[in-house]
């Protein structure tokens, strides 16, 4: 398949990836390119600016979730010849998993899917000796990906003196240049970048970036690296839900019933609740499942059809006071999960179903306690709030990470996945649960230390884990399965 693409790349994070790949997107989308975006690593939120702010289609792509051919065939599923693929890099180029393996790295990604790659380099302070800088990556650059080098935060007359030499002395293209930008950037929260929704007139700080891109870049040389990359893979093997991959999911399998045709798995989506991996939800519907989306912020209760339940990340602490004030919602979903209703909840999602949530952190000294404590007079979401209740205890603001980064997950004892299986995941958050589960071991890929969580029942999997379907389709089997037959046992099919 012939997939036009490059992708933006960095020596470091804070370079400037994201404000230069959204600027880049615009261009390509004004220009009349039926272009889409994929974001390396497990961030979620990058790919929301792409979808929300620019219309962008946007994925994941991690190599540490999934094998080589795999993630090939997660690049390829439902793409056209022709389409024009813009890839987001994650971290510094060749950082991968643990900071030292290749694995999971921005560089990982480009090799495995053949893709030229643009350096963004933050040339702030710095003369000559960005090209030393430059010379290093050229150097670790085995598979001469680098086509091209975008110097980011330089001026125009410097750099018509250092761009033909970098050109000269290191054979690498310079596609341009970013001057700094004062009065217009993208905030940063705890997870990344603050959410899309939040972010006043973003769109047309977007659109002035693409603006003043287009002048200071030559947009031509961008469109030649793309058009210049391989084709890769071919349309046989273009779709990762094939029987190979998904093992048996069968919608006949799973009802048994024809008078049961389908099942709905309600999925919590708003301003609370966002954090989903496209090609997880694809991988329910590929099951079997309809999704039904609902807001447990502005809805009064579930959707009233609904076999199963999936509460996803995001910022439920932001909205904490809301979601307390909710008690419709709290109920209906504190209802269903007791009488059974297959349920998923990750991180954001896995908070939300305890007793309460207090954001004051207990480490905190008093007198920032105090500090706190007068703004949770005007912003009561700072207080202990009550969540829906469907767990004894709470999670507490911790000031800090509390776990951060790639794991393995196995049941103790077999309920989502297979005896003997394991699923990967990612894990970073600043709050903790009084009980964290002790179904499940994790082991952390680069060290091989372990620590248990999850709680994991016959119809439900609790836990601050971020889990990735495609590194183990068995899990979506799973819960798809479930709710069949939490379906034919509500029918009174089966008792």
């Amino acid at each position: 398949m012939k997939i036009n693409r490059f992708m933006i790349a960095a020596p470091k994070s804070g370079s400037g990836k994201t404000m230069i790949t959204c600027a880049l997107l615009q261009l390509l989308k004004d220009s009349g390119k039926n272009v889409l975006s994929y974001k390396c690593g497990p961030d979620y939120i990058d790919p929301m600016f792409h979808k929300k702010v620019l219309g962008v289609p946007s994925k994941n792509l991690d190599t540490f979730f999934t094998d080589e051919k795999t993630t090939v065939q997660l690049f390829l599923d439902e793409r056209a010849d022709g389409d024009f693929a813009v890839l987001e890099g994650v971290m510094g180029l060749y950082d991968g998993l643990g900071g030292i393996y290749e694995q999971g790295s921005s560089y990982h990604l480009a090799k495995v899917t053949q893709t030229p790659i643009i350096l963004v380099v933050d040339a702030k302070g710095m003369g000559k000796s960005v090209l030393a800088l430059i010379a290093g990556f050229l150097q670790y650059d085995t598979q001469h990906l680098i086509k091209g080098v975008l110097l980011n935060r330089m001026s125009k007359g410097y750099y018509d003196i250092i761009k033909p030499l970098i050109e000269k002395e290191l054979s690498v293209k310079v596609v341009g240049y970013f001057p700094e930008q004062k009065d217009i950037g993208l905030s940063s929260r705890h997870l990344g970048l603050v959410m899309p929704d939040e972010l006043s007139d973003i769109k047309k700080q977007l659109n002035e970036t693409a603006d003043r891109l287009k002048k200071t870049i030559d947009m031509d040389l961008f469109i030649d690296i793309a058009e210049a990359a391989d084709e890769i893979g071919d349309s046989e093997n273009a779709d990762v839900y094939n029987e190979k991959n998904i093992g048996n999911c069968d919608q006949n399998e799973f009802s048994q019933n024809k008078a049961i045709s389908t099942v709905n798995i309600a999925v919590a989506m708003d301003e609370a609740f966002c954090f989903y991996y496209e090609d997880n939800l694809r991988m329910l519907e590929k099951c079997g499942a309809q999704l039904q989306y609902f807001s447990p912020l502005h809805d009064t209760r579930l959707p009233e059809d609904c076999d199963a339940m999936l509460l996803g990340g995001g910022y439920p602490e932001l909205y904490a006071k809301e979601l307390s004030e909710n008690i419709s919602m709290r109920k209906s979903i504190k209802t269903a999960f007791e009488v059974g209703l297959p349920t998923v909840a990750e991180c954001g999602g896995f908070m939300y179903l305890h007793t309460y949530i207090r954001n004051i952190c207990d480490d905190t000294d008093e007198q920032n306690k105090a500090d706190i404590q007068k703004k949770a007079d005007v912003q009561n979401d700072m207080n202990k709030s009550q969540l829906v209740g469907a767990l004894d205890g709470g999670c507490h603001f911790k000031g800090k990470l509390v776990r951060f980064g790639y794991i393995e997950l196995a049941e103790k004892h077999s309920n989502f996945l297979p005896p003997n299986e394991k699923i990967k995941a990612h894990e970073f958050h600043y709050y903790d649960s009084t009980d964290n589960g002790t179904d499940c071991i994790a082991t952390k890929p680069a060290t091989g230390r372990k620590y248990d969580c999850v709680i994991s029942r016959d119809n439900y999997w609790l836990g601050f884990p971020h889990i990735y379907y495609p590194s183990n389709p068995h899990f979506a089997e799973s819960l798809v399965r479930k709710a069949y037959e939490y379906r034919r046992n509500k029918n009174g099919k089966l008792l």
